[in-house]
């Protein structure tokens, strides 16, 4: 798998909405696919999966802001409202008219939103992700990142080994998910953290509750899901909801995967997007 800093030397940052968003060249020919990832990431959680996904589609891939080698201004309120703007930004500049969409945890609320704005989505891949947000299990340090007190702490004292900690529940057990944490890590800090700040999307899938689980659920875009069942956060009880509300939607369940099925298990998540 390209490394990080391999992958964003692919790349370029962008001025997209007043603020400079890294964006990766276009990769691969056929129809748009525009890849949105989670937190606390960036675009290279999609490494493992790019190259397949390439041959048959066009990929769009880029850290929204706050992520990545993306702009994390000081002080900024982010906003899901705010990244959907970007992301439509993005597709402007590059003359995206339709495009599938495939996101991931942060991002399925980026995309619900997507979808209460009609934005000229072909198809929807989702995975794990709050989709409904009555269901989010947060783990105890997402929890405390998004206490105003305590949120700036962690971030100030936080080390490569706090965050695998922070990380472990998430992923499967018996998966290496060293490389990945480390990536991770190195995406959560470049350029400054925003974590504790970026963290108020969770406060926020619960105001709009509303209009995103009701965009989800009333759209005419085609939906399938890709679910990591042993995730803690978003897992067997989101798809238990996924499955009751929208029985038509196809639904590809990875018994073994937890919250990270493009970095724990890409071989099936590309098939399963094609």
């Amino acid at each position: 798998m390209t490394d990080i800093r391999t992958w964003w030397s692919a790349g370029r940052r962008e001025q997209v909405a007043g603020h400079h968003i890294w964006v990766h060249e276009p990769m691969g020919s056929g129809p748009p696919m525009t890849l949105l990832h989670g937190y606390p990431s960036s675009s290279h959680d999609w490494a493992k999966i790019a190259p397949a996904l390439a041959e048959h589609h066009t990929l769009l891939m880029f850290d929204l802001l706050g992520f990545g080698a993306s702009d994390k201004p000081e002080g900024h309120e982010y906003s899901i409202f705010e990244q959907a703007d970007i992301v439509e930004a993005v597709w402007d500049m590059h003359g995206i008219g339709a495009t599938v969409v495939v996101a991931h945890d942060y991002s399925v609320t980026v995309a619900q939103e997507l979808l209460a704005r009609e934005a000229p989505i072909t198809r929807l891949h989702l995975l794990n992700g709050g989709l409904y947000p009555d269901l989010h299990r947060p783990v105890p340090t997402q929890t405390a990142l998004a206490d105003p007190v305590q949120g700036p702490q962690l971030v100030a004292a936080l080390t490569p080994e706090a965050f695998t900690e922070f990380l472990r529940p998430t992923f499967g057990e018996g998966y290496d998910f060293a490389q990945d944490s480390a990536d991770i890590y190195a995406a959560s800090t470049e350029g400054g953290i925003a974590l504790h700040r970026l963290i108020a999307y969770m406060a926020e899938r619960r105001a709009n509750a509303e209009r995103w689980v009701g965009a989800l659920e009333s759209t005419d875009v085609p939906l399938a899901f890709v679910w990591g069942m042993l995730d803690p956060i978003s897992g067997a009880h989101i798809a238990e909801r996924i499955r009751e509300r929208l029985p038509g939607a196809p639904f590809e369940a990875l018994e073994d995967v937890a919250h990270w099925p493009p970095l724990e298990a890409p071989e099936r998540v590309a098939a399963a997007i094609g």
